[in-house]
């Protein structure tokens, strides 16, 4: 995570990583999720989610401790984090917004963003892989920039009209792209209005020590995970945690 990447993760709360999958990756997920033969999406956000994906095949627990991430949730959220949580978005033309939710004030524990001693500290953060292109043009993930420092809470004239506010941005991400952000953002998802489904996959990641969710998901059922891969499905402690990372990285 270089100084550029620091600088704009702690001025917007949020990153995207282009090309993080090239187009047979891409290509190989979105069969696999083709051969569920998943229902219909509705057109409320409450039905446009799928979980369980992890035992759908090798190349969705790939995505897990890919490579390209690492880096960046080693600066985030400090060695030895966990996956707390994670699900599907599929999303076709006509499905509504989910509101603006999460920001710096009012305070939510679990979700949080600090600097101290020149580090940042990050509670729940996301790493969401695109599967199809998403964007101003298409609708998907929206949200203010720097609103996980925010010191006021978001005004509900923006939360309820936000895809009009000139303060949300959604930003472009292609397939194959990545977009991280922490939970402490103000963030939501703009109306779906393109052709194609928007599909993104969710990994909802927690500091060592700590958990979002009530309950600890655990490793999927016939497929093999890499010694990291099943260090991410540690329940939450801290006091002696085993490293996600060799000496090299």
């Amino acid at each position: 995570m270089n100084e550029v990447a620091h600088y704009k993760f702690d001025v917007q709360g949020y990153l995207i990583l282009p090309d993080v999958l090239n187009q047979d990756e891409v290509a190989e997920l979105n069969r696999l999720v083709n051969a569920q033969n998943l229902p219909e999406p509705g057109l409320e956000t409450n039905d446009a989610r799928f979980g369980g994906y992890l035992s759908w095949g090798q190349p969705f627990c790939d995505l897990l401790d890919h490579a390209a991430i690492m880096p960046y949730l080693k600066v985030i959220l400090g060695d030895g984090f966990r996956l707390d949580h994670y699900y599907g978005i599929y999303m076709r033309a006509g499905t509504e917004r989910l509101n603006l939710h999460g920001g710096n004030t009012p305070y939510d524990p679990p979700e949080y963003y600090h600097f101290r001693n020149g580090h940042m500290y990050n509670g729940l953060t996301v790493v969401s892989w695109n599967l199809t292109d998403s964007g101003p043009e298409h609708g998907g993930f929206c949200c203010i920039p720097g609103s996980h420092k925010a010191n006021y809470p978001c005004p509900q004239e923006i939360k309820e009209n936000h895809v009009d506010s000139d303060m949300v941005v959604i930003p472009e991400a292609k397939a194959g792209s990545v977009v991280i952000f922490t939970e402490a953002l103000t963030h939501g998802t703009a109306p779906w209005t393109a052709r194609h489904q928007r599909r993104s996959l969710l990994h909802k990641y927690s500091p060592a020590q700590q958990s979002w969710s009530k309950t600890h998901i655990q490793p999927p059922a016939g497929v093999s995970l890499t010694p990291r891969q099943q260090l991410l499905f540690e329940p939450p402690y801290f006091h002696q945690r085993q490293s996600l990372f060799d000496e090299s990285e």
